[in-house]
């Protein structure tokens, strides 16, 4: 597996890296958030868009943007826009989609974007190049909050998120049993050996917890731990996150 480095953190080796999630719909919460994640321990921040009331707004996102960088300074900044169908606060449009994604990425509002692996192939190809022409990474992203495919199609979603382009390969779903959570864990060590992508894998909800901490051993690369509110199910607070990571790390 490769790393890809951003600013000082490189993912895809050692312990999992942990990314935070800032989900407010108001500056004022967006940059109090901010604020409450100075001098914590963690690697990465992800600004879930759709959250904000002003997402329609490129000139207040902009504004936003700059302020967040620098009250995060250094940070490695994770630029999302969930949709709808996969867990998202808000609608958006394709166009709309495509148009917030490329101001992000063409004038270094962040550092990495995510890109929906069901946009479309079109649109997901669009965006890669915008990204890499740009000299960003892009994360291709997969959400099903409603069950867990077989290891085989998790597999192939994965497979088909690195031939369009990615650099990580992210998917998370949403466990019905434990043998679920199983076919995640067996998705993720299968793909560790079969790409050079760096991953990001989870199964979501409270019998997935496992897997948000098992990184190091399965092969995914970053896990998100909670500073106050989480952006998914079955996401746990920073502190513990850190501990256990710690622990495993020094065990393995």
């Amino acid at each position: 597996m490769s790393n890809v480095c951003v600013k000082n953190c490189c993912i895809g080796s050692g312990k999992p890296k942990i990314c935070v999630p800032i989900v407010a719909e108001t500056m004022s919460d967006i940059f109090s958030q901010a604020r409450g994640m100075q001098r914590k321990r963690f690697d990465i921040v992800e600004w879930r868009i759709d959250w904000f009331e002003k997402f329609e707004d490129p000139d207040i996102v902009r504004r936003a943007s700059r302020i967040l960088h620098g009250i995060l300074d250094d940070q490695p900044f994770l630029f999302t826009f969930r949709t709808e169908k996969e867990g998202g606060k808000r609608p958006i449009t394709p166009e709309y989609y495509v148009e917030l994604n490329r101001i992000a990425a063409q004038e270094h509002l962040v550092d990495m974007i995510d890109v929906e692996l069901f946009s479309g192939d079109e649109i997901v190809r669009q965006l890669v190049d915008i990204a890499h022409n740009a000299n960003m990474p892009v994360v291709i992203s997969n959400h099903d909050f409603e069950k867990t495919p077989s290891q085989e199609e998790l597999v192939e979603r994965m497979k088909r998120a690195e031939a369009l382009g990615a650099d990580i390969l992210k998917i998370a779903v949403m466990p019905q049993s434990k043998r679920d959570v199983l076919s995640l864990l067996c998705a993720t060590e299968q793909m560790s050996r079969e790409s050079d992508c760096p991953l990001i894998t989870m199964s979501m909800g409270k019998d997935g917890i496992i897997s948000r901490l098992s990184g190091e051993i399965f092969g995914s690369s970053v896990t998100f731990g909670t500073i106050g509110m989480a952006s998914a199910p079955g996401q746990i607070d920073l502190d513990s996150m850190n501990y256990v990571l710690d622990l495993l790390h020094q065990t393995l």
